[in-house]
């Protein structure tokens, strides 16, 4: 259940909206190659539009670290926004300072302006609270409330996502946080028979936190990518050539102390797929316990894939984070497309986040079939820790 304020729970009418989104795209020389995020942010526009407010957007995009480099620049989402709406959006080249206050001075009831990239000041992601603070402080001038629709920043104490709400009210969630924090507390309170969680990718230390979180919780936690290498190291197989960090076989062996009475919960790929890249590059099929010397393996095997995919269609909720295998190089997809596909067969509620796991479900044609696609995948990771995200907590109350 939600505890927090969404927007139709004030009185908001023509007011003026400060909205943090998350346009946090892929670009490519200019162009949107995946608009999902901003689609996501729509029907909290639209309603602010009926209710009237000057709707005023700001959002992040990459990594800029404080400097204005045109290639971040928020403009062809703008672009984009328009064409998706219908709508004039007004593009304005600051996000704080004389040219906002302008635009917005400028504004009628139901205008819409898009702000450019919170980072490109150095402030929105400062080190020191009173910094983001003031930050916020500016950001917030034009503004009499604060809506938070970003939820894959969420887990981020930014001056555009956490300073703002010190100097606005109501501050509130929009509907698509509110749609987040909802299928994400119902995979966080599923009962454990049946409840089944998938978890790929590359680093056990990046989610250490969510397997100590579910492991307890779960009936079976299936673990993918080259994560699976790392337990194994840390189990004392031999891994080859395979990605196996110091930190993640030291993350491995501690879930492995930490979480002993639930370890057996706990499935590790039993076959793979290895590339000899000491050699010819030749690929071949092996079991775990026969990875050579030399050889990379890059994917999960057809016993993996059957068993996995198995466990996925019996199960009643089921949460998958993360590539099993090498994804962006074929044949090593196979995996993530096999469990892409139990998902989009599976019957329960099942949710997936994360960039590659969203991927392999669009690849295969099933995303329609998922419960709910998560914006946010280290967002979703962190809430799923412990049912709570900072920027989440800075809103007000029901």
């Amino acid at each position: 259940m939600m505890r927090k304020a969404v927007i139709t729970d004030r009185n908001i009418a023509e007011k003026t909206a400060l909205v943090r989104v998350d346009f946090n795209v892929p670009l490519n020389g200019g162009s949107i190659t995946d608009d999902t995020r901003i689609r996501a942010a729509i029907p909290t526009i639209e309603y602010l539009i009926e209710q009237k407010c000057r709707v005023i957007l700001c959002s992040h995009l990459s990594r800029p670290r404080g400097q204005v480099v045109p290639e971040m620049s928020l403009r062809p989402c703008a672009e984009r926004l328009a064409e998706l709406t219908g709508r004039q959006v007004r593009f304005v080249e600051d996000c704080i300072g004389p040219q906002v206050e302008q635009a917005v001075a400028q504004m009628q009831p139901g205008d819409l302006s898009l702000l450019e990239n919170t980072r490109f000041y150095a402030d929105e992601e400062a080190k020191d609270e009173a910094t983001i603070i003031e930050f916020g402080k500016k950001l917030a001038a034009p503004a009499d409330f604060f809506v938070n629709d970003a939820f894959g920043a969420c887990h981020r104490n930014h001056g555009s996502t956490y300073g703002v709400t010190k100097y606005l009210s109501p501050c509130v969630a929009g509907f698509l946080v509110e749609l987040e924090i909802r299928s994400l507390s119902r995979i966080l309170n599923a009962p454990e028979k049946g409840f089944i969680v998938v978890l790929g990718g590359a680093k056990v230390e990046d989610k250490i936190g969510v397997i100590e979180s579910l492991l307890p919780k779960c009936e079976k936690m299936l673990i993918g990518g080259a994560m699976t290498w790392a337990f194994l190291k840390a189990r004392g197989y031999e891994v080859g050539m395979s990605l196996c960090q110091p930190a993640s076989v030291k993350a491995a062996r501690e879930v492995d102390a930490k979480m002993s009475p639930y370890i057996d919960k706990l499935m590790v790929p039993v076959d793979a797929y290895m590339r000899n890249v000491a050699g010819d590059q030749g690929v071949k099929y092996t079991t775990v316990d026969a990875i050579e010397p030399g050889w990379d393996a890059l994917d999960i095997g057809d016993r993996t894939r059957e068993m996995y995919a198995d466990l996925i269609l019996k199960a009643d909720n089921v949460f998958w984070n993360g590539p099993m295998g090498k994804f962006e190089d074929k044949p090593f997809d196979e995996g993530t497309l096999a469990v892409a596909r139990a998902m989009g067969d599976c019957p329960g509620f099942n949710v997936v986040g994360g960039g590659d796991s969203v991927a392999a479900v669009t690849q295969m044609g099933v995303a329609d079939a998922i419960d709910h696609i998560s914006t946010g995948g280290g967002a979703s990771l962190e809430y799923l820790e412990d049912g709570t995200l900072s920027a989440v907590e800075a809103l007000d109350d029901k």
